[in-house]
């Protein structure tokens, strides 16, 4: 079974009650909830929280919710630890992690990599973009000549089961899927917000 998980804490220091505040006409977290809904691969899906608004959002959007306890939704928790927790109450042989700070979703792009995940016999698949940012004063070439290496965006992350069980997020063949820049955005401040809800508006006409 393929089991989408969807991690909402209630805690936020940069956004307050990021998670439910109100993004291009609906709660942030209902954006990622009607993508899992959309997902024809996804077996199942769930949102693990400690907070009782985020439930109630969750629920009313059409997601099963499961209750995580409060010393795994603190400022030093892990989204491991989260997805550990999960899987102890539900069995799965993978899981999709879908964070609700990552709103933006083409269509189909959940189904997308999990049939990358499956074709491809990887232990975990991350989306992401080619970062050719490095440190001033490191290097000398134009940035247009830079490889550049992958880096993970936080939008969709599809991982087996047995390496969450043993504490890992990454397995040996890991696969990589890359993404636009809009799909990119991943909301930690006030400006990310924005800039997501604009994007939002324009995927929604």
């Amino acid at each position: 079974m393929i089991l989408g998980i969807i991690p909402a804490r209630g805690g936020s220091k940069g956004i307050p009650r990021k998670n439910i505040k109100m993004i291009a006409g609906k709660p942030l977290i209902a954006w990622t909830i009607d993508a899992a809904k959309a997902s024809k691969k996804m077996d199942r899906f769930v949102v693990s929280t400690e907070d009782s608004e985020i439930a109630k959002i969750s629920k009313k959007c059409g997601a099963e919710v499961i209750d995580r306890p409060i010393e795994l939704a603190t400022d030093e928790a892990t989204t491991l630890s989260a997805l550990q927790h999960a899987l102890s109450k539900i069995e799965a042989d993978a899981i999709v992690l879908l964070q609700p700070t990552s709103p933006v979703r083409g269509a189909g792009m959940i189904d997308t990599c999990i049939k990358r995940f499956q074709d491809t016999c990887a232990d975990s698949l991350a989306t992401g973009f080619i970062c050719k940012f490095m440190e001033y004063g490191t290097y000398t070439q134009r940035r247009q000549d830079l490889k550049g290496f992958f880096y993970d965006d936080g939008n969709i992350y599809v991982i087996k089961s047995e390496l969450i069980k043993d504490g890992k997020l990454i397995g040996k063949k890991a696969e990589c899927v890359k993404t636009t820049r809009e799909q990119n955005v991943e909301i930690d401040d006030e400006f990310d917000f924005w800039m997501a809800e604009q994007i939002l508006f324009k995927y929604g006409k």
